[in-house]
């Protein structure tokens, strides 16, 4: 999925703070009478949801707010954001799973908000990368310093 809309370029990238994915579960598990119980894959393909928080300048707030309620139709749209994963900073596709919290004024003249942002992927590598193997994923900084540094124009 790649949606049309994209999260404002102006504003600043989310905060440190309270940054973290919360998967959603692939699978279905059923308790036996025995005391153990059957798992079975149930989806290939799930969210995560990211909470996330931004602070902005005044007029980056109006931008925000602005952007939310008319290109993100009050946040019922999904758009593209770059956001930190384990695979570095990237597009991901995103929605709000609610109404953000804020503005919140944070030191003298700054507004805090706060979201809970819903990603289309579950931010990991393809099925395609990683049947190079393990040790294809765990050299990957090493293949793309030697890409990017040694054979730039490629």
């Amino acid at each position: 999925m790649t949606p049309e809309l994209d999260f404002p370029k102006e504003l600043p990238p989310f905060l440190r703070e309270g940054y973290g994915f919360n998967h959603v579960q692939p699978f279905a598990r059923t308790a036996m009478a025995t005391g153990r119980a059957r798992q079975r894959r149930t989806f290939q393909s799930v969210p995560s949801v990211l909470p996330a928080s931004i602070i902005l300048n005044d007029t980056e707030a109006q931008l925000f707010e602005s952007w939310f309620a008319y290109d993100a139709m009050d946040g019922t749209k999904w758009f593209n954001a770059t956001i930190k994963t384990p695979e570095g900073l990237m597009p991901y596709a995103c929605r709000f799973t609610g109404m953000y919290e804020g503005p919140e004024l944070w030191g003298s003249c700054l507004w805090k908000f706060r979201m809970q942002l819903e990603v289309f992927k579950r931010p990991i590598i393809s099925s395609e990368w990683y049947e190079f193997g393990r040790e294809f994923v765990m050299g990957a900084d090493i293949i793309d310093l030697a890409v990017n540094r040694e054979w730039p124009e490629a």
